[in-house]
């Protein structure tokens, strides 16, 4: 059965340009949001997501407390104008649930939760636009929410997508390549040389998941140096901040005293 559009012409380009191994553009915003302790904002191609996280905290439940570790809640929210399709769906919804229950399961090993024990660390997922590649943009993006929350953690997480398409491998799949080829997704550990996350979407034949494994433990490397130069750069700036703000006034201990003094004047 042909596909309803084409994935990949002679010249070896796929319908949007790239070449099979070439990952769409990453954009990567750390800027704080509201009261929340990390924030992360990721762009995959036209696939965006924001990720804030609050914690580790106090548990309000008793019941859902642990004595030698934190507890890590996901919860996820897919805007009604994020797809074509224009339909709400509550939070119930079963795909929400499996998306935000991948989330937590991927990253209960990663976090070093018995730091904080009878403690919970909230995760809130929001859905802004998709376009493919939807639940590894949201496990990039909790990494660097997390990340930039301070939560220690034994390593990046960082996870790429992959198809194929008749004997050809794919990375980073669009929501038309999605709907037509059988692809996965897999998040590896970069430092470790781990995997966390094996998310098969679809039947995939044995023979081709080797290629697809191999192709996305590469990707996951390179997409490791992007978010550790975005997480460097947002340490960079707040480091100079910091610096900027123990400055002493122009002119010295001095000058600060009688800007004081011309102030209690101008008071009265």
């Amino acid at each position: 059965m042909s596909s309803r559009v084409e994935i990949l012409n002679d010249g070896g380009y796929r319908s949007d340009g790239r070449r099979q191994y070439e990952l769409r553009d990453i954009d990567i915003d750390l800027s704080q949001q509201g009261t929340a302790d990390g924030c992360c904002t990721i762009t995959h191609g036209l696939t965006q997501v924001l990720v804030t996280v609050f914690g580790p905290k106090e548990a309000k439940m008793r019941s859902q407390t642990l004595h030698d570790r934190a507890v890590i809640n996901v919860e996820m929210n897919v805007l009604p104008f994020s797809t074509g399709e224009r339909r709400r769906r509550a939070r119930a919804d079963r795909r929400i649930l499996e998306l935000a229950a991948t989330i937590k399961s991927t990253f209960e090993p990663v976090v070093q939760t018995t730091l904080y024990p009878r403690s919970q660390i909230d995760i809130f997922v929001q859905v802004l636009q998709q376009d493919g590649g939807l639940l590894h943009a949201c496990i990039n993006a909790t990494t660097l929410a997390l990340i930039s929350a301070g939560i220690p953690m034994t390593d990046f997480v960082c996870a790429v997508s992959g198809g194929v398409h008749s004997t050809s491998p794919l990375l980073d799949l669009t929501t038309l390549e999605e709907n037509d080829l059988p692809h996965m997704t897999v998040a590896v550990m970069p430092r470790t040389g781990k995997v966390t996350l094996v998310a098969l979407e679809t039947r995939l034949h044995v023979d081709r998941f080797a290629d697809i494994f191999r192709l996305a433990g590469d990707a996951g490397q390179a997409l490791h140096k992007e978010m550790k130069r975005a997480v460097k750069s947002r340490a960079t700036r707040l480091v100079g901040a910091m610096e900027t703000g123990m400055k002493p006034p122009m002119g010295g201990a001095d000058a600060f005293e009688r800007d004081v003094v011309m102030e209690d004047k101008m008071s009265f």
